[in-house]
């Protein structure tokens, strides 16, 4: 099926029909949404409704979010290249809901809300009010603000923190938060267990009714085929979401349950109280927002579907990921592995849930598993835990060889700092601090010269390999591309070991035996079953940590005994605020409850589903700051500067760094000797050598600017939009005596040839207009750039330890035949990419050239292809 980029028509079964009425216990009586007659459970209704001549609803198309894989920018909307398809019987629509923001119409005082909004407070200043001092004050605090004599010359209604606590309460929000403390017989603990928890299937419907989420929302597994090769992004793209959805009933939707779990301490220096949160999302959710019985649900625009809620991905660390599959420490989680062969250079077989729970059943038949210290010695001798009886044991569709996917932070990034980092520090003893931050990305090129060739070749693997790790989009060529990158490094790995770089508090290591490297096999496994494993990222459990842990606790008494039922409270008034004040919003502004979807092709920039549903209802509404999120990407294609073929927007300041100069004042400032010649001969090349009577380099002014903005649409995914680069052009000062200027790739025309060359642009500037004259288009239309040339005189082929283009500075003779870089005048315009060129330092780095002097002190540099990950495909095509 060729996918219709603009709307991507329902599934033939999806229609409407009048609401569901269920009862919450799966297992209990329901009705049929078409004749209303009672049947003994949802099972008994998807009977009822596929009989002949049965109840199944009319076809009726209905709008449904584009899945991010089919989506286009809108210069390429029309084209072909991508074909797709949907699974035949997944998600179909069973009737009518209420979401969650609908559901609130028919809380307890919905009925004073119809005259009253924003009750039980007066207005929506006194919400506000009351909102802040929850969200940002103890509880005394808001006792002491209350007392102020202004705060009772204002009179709120509130008159206290009791009060307005009580009130915060009233307001309509599922799920609660609970706490319930855990003791164990027979092992008392020093300090009481609290756990505090909300239903975990109230949460996943909670999400999924959500209609925030509504334009981010997918609910069909579906193929994408992008040339000859299958496409694997998002979940619903890859292998797992066909396998189950083959296994379920007609129409029925999958809800793929995503969790990410870690401790934190939240005291910071005495007291040694932690937590450790677990977070819930749906896989449903596009992953740029990052059941046994099937249950029936609201989804998020209020339609009713039949839905079953398999573990997708479990985010943890590796000794969480340890626990969670039941293992000791000496085991691998997901693979049938040990201690003793986490260096070997092949995939272990998995360690599948059927394998772990049939060794755990053995072990049982031998020993109670009650008598603890004898059932965990003998499962110590299997690699288990001793965990018995673990949670995903009677979960359908959930196994840790699957859901326990491999993790980017923990498994890339830390692993590289406490590996790879520290085996290359071994050979380059002095590493300044920015070289630390920096390191991943310039590690090959600063180690070249200084470490042995196949030492390198094993280092730029391994990050090559984390790079490939990190993309949002795969097909099966680019997956065994980034296997044979895991393969080099096993290839080249004793290099490391020959030049005693692996060491440990006891001296030198002679092998591998590293944990989170045989996690590394399994990334391309993961990738084709479960989608993308940036999108399970655990970056957004460490920021979680902080949102709902850190800053929560920071606003409790701090009191060990009171401290949990602090925790919910705030918890709970927290969610309810931040639903009151969305619906409240819309109420006031007659919007509908459901979020309309989107059909017409559009740009991303926006990052916040919530922000972009307030923008679009109301896009000059000042109550838009009410609501806190990220700050959207801006969007220079609206308004900037754009090139010939409208891929890259530019942006330059209204008023320059300097507004008046002459040419030479240009010349002397940016120390640019041939700045006028080169100005001279871009505008005989543009005029066809005619002459320009109204401005000559000899007599006009322009005006300068140190710097300007350069944004790009993602490679990977044409629809977004990225964030703007900023591009140096300043000249000599204190700080940089050689001036502050970046390099980029610029395209060249040579008759029917366009070339792409590496630049460094030294100076932004436009030719001012006489008074009463004019400019011509080529001088008047947009600024120009003098940029300096570097040639390529290396290819990646031709060092494979590194595999990165080479560049030098180009000279030419001048006029008096000394030696001069050679540059030329070009418009903005022709600038493609920002690119980072680091100097080729040799064998021994030049103390005395710091970061401010480098680009001028070198002449021959490596093209970095690891700058970002954006670059890198970018690269490889506009050098090729």
């Amino acid at each position: 099926m060729q996918v219709n980029h603009a709307f991507v028509p329902s599934n033939p079964q999806r229609g409407q029909s009048g609401r569901f009425v269920l009862d919450a216990d799966l297992s209990s009586s329901a009705k049929c949404p078409q004749c209303l007659i009672d049947l003994p459970s949802n099972e008994a209704v998807l009977e009822h409704l596929q009989q002949e001549n049965g109840c199944w609803p009319e076809v009726q198309d209905h709008h449904i979010p584009v899945p991010p894989a089919f989506l286009r920018s809108t210069k390429e909307a029309g084209k072909d290249d991508i074909l797709g398809c949907y699974h035949p019987s997944s998600g179909y629509i069973f009737g009518k809901a209420p979401n969650i923001l609908e559901a609130m119409e028919s809380d307890q005082f919905a009925y004073r809300r119809c005259h009253t909004p924003f009750y039980p407070f007066q207005d929506q200043a006194e919400f506000e009010l009351g909102k802040f001092l929850c969200e940002r004050l103890t509880q005394s605090d808001i006792d002491r603000f209350l007392k102020l004599e202004w705060v009772r010359q204002a009179k709120p209604s509130f008159s206290s923190k009791d009060q307005l606590l009580a009130w915060m309460a009233s307001l309509p929000t599922e799920p609660k938060w609970c706490s319930t403390t855990l003791e164990i017989t027979g092992y008392p603990t020093i300090q009481p267990i609290q756990l505090i928890w909300c239903n975990g299937l109230d949460v996943v419907e909670d999400l999924f009714a959500n209609p925030i989420f509504a334009n981010h929302m997918t609910y069909d597994p579906h193929v994408v085929v992008d040339g000859d090769e299958r496409e694997y992004s998002e979940y619903f793209t890859a292998k797992q979401a066909f396998e189950i959805q083959d296994q379920l009933p007609k129409g029925a939707t999958i809800v793929p349950v995503i969790i990410a779990s870690d401790k934190t301490p939240v005291t910071r220096h005495t007291g040694g109280l932690k937590m450790h949160p677990i977070f819930v999302s749906l896989a449903n959710i596009q992953s740029d927002v990052t059941a046994v019985a099937g249950k029936f649900m609201p989804d998020s625009s209020g339609h009713l579907q039949h839905c079953y809620t398999p573990l997708a991905a479990y985010t943890a660390d590796l000794p969480e990921q340890q626990a969670i599959a039941c293992v000791s420490k000496v085991a691998s989680p997901i693979m049938l592995a040990t201690s003793q062969s986490f260096g070997d250079s092949y995939r272990y077989a998995p360690r599948t849930k059927e394998h772990t729970l049939s060794v755990i059943y053995d072990i049982c038949q031998c020993i109670d598993p009650w008598r603890l210290r004898e059932f965990q010695e003998e499962a110590k001798a299997h690699s288990l835990s001793g965990v018995h009886q673990p949670f995903w044991r009677n979960w359908r569709f959930t196994d840790p060889a699957r859901f326990l996917t491999g993790e980017i932070l923990h498994a890339c990034h830390k692993f590289f700092f406490d590996h790879p980092f520290k085996w290359s520090k071994e050979l380059m003893k002095q590493m300044t601090g920015r070289e630390h931050r920096d390191l991943q990305r310039t590690l090959v090129p600063s180690i070249a010269g200084v470490a042995p060739p196949q030492f390198i070749h094993a280092i730029h693997a391994l990050i090559d390999f984390i790079y490939k790790a990190q993309n949002p989009v795969y097909t099966d060529t680019s997956v065994d591309s980034m296997v044979g990158s895991l393969k080099e490094f096993h290839d080249h790995k004793q290099a490391i070991l020959d030049a005693g770089a692996r060491r440990g508090t006891k001296g030198t290591i002679d092998n591998f035996l590293i944990p989170k490297l045989e996690l590394l096999q399994s990334f391309a496994v993961f990738t084709k079953d479960i989608g993308a494993l940036i999108q399970w990222t655990a970056d957004v459990t460490e920021r979680l940590l902080i949102t709902h842990c850190k800053l929560p606790f920071d606003r409790t008494s701090r009191q060990s005994r009171t401290f949990t039922e602090q925790i919910v409270d705030i918890l709970n008034r927290e969610e309810s605020m931040r639903r009151f004040q969305l619906y409240l919003f819309l109420r006031m502004h007659n919007a509908p409850l459901t979020n309309a979807i989107v059909t017409e092709e559009q740009e991303i920039t926006e990052t916040d589903p919530a922000l972009a549903w307030i923008a679009h209802i109301a896009p000059g509404d000042p109550n838009q700051r009410c609501f806190v999120g990220p700050r959207p990407v801006r969007n220079h294609f609206l308004k900037g500067i754009l090139s010939s073929t409208a891929t890259t927007a530019f942006h330059v300041t209204i008023a320059p760094d300097r507004a008046k100069m002459s040419i030479n004042e240009v010349q002397q400032l940016y120390v640019l000797p041939d700045f006028g010649q080169a100005l001279s001969d871009y505008i005989a090349k543009a005029s066809n050598g005619q002459p320009l009577a109204s401005w000559s380099s000899g007599h006009g002014r322009v005006k300068t600017w140190n710097k300007f903005w350069l944004q790009l649409h993602s490679v990977f995914h044409s629809w977004l939009i990225m964030p703007s680069q900023v591009i140096q052009a300043a000249p000599p000062s204190q700080t940089f005596p050689l001036g502050n200027c970046d390099a980029v790739v610029a395209q060249s025309i040579h008759g029917d040839w366009t070339v792409n060359i590496v630049t460094q642009v030294r100076a932004i500037f436009q030719p001012i207009p006489p008074r009463h004259g004019t400019l011509p288009h080529y001088l008047a239309d947009k600024p120009l750039i003098y940029v300096q040339y570097y040639e390529i005189v290396g290819h990646p082929h031709d060092e494979p330890t590194i595999s990165m283009y080479v560049v030098a500075q180009q000279y030419h003779d001048g006029p008096d035949g000394q030696r001069m870089r050679l540059g030329a005048v070009i418009p903005l315009t022709d600038v493609t990419h920002a690119v980072e060129l680091i100097p080729m330092y040799g064998a021994g780095a030049d103390r005395t050239v710091g970061a401010a002097t480098s680009m001028e002190l070198y002449e021959h540099f490596y093209l970095n292809n690891f700058s970002d990950k954006e670059i890198r495909l970018a690269l490889v095509t506009f050098l090729s």
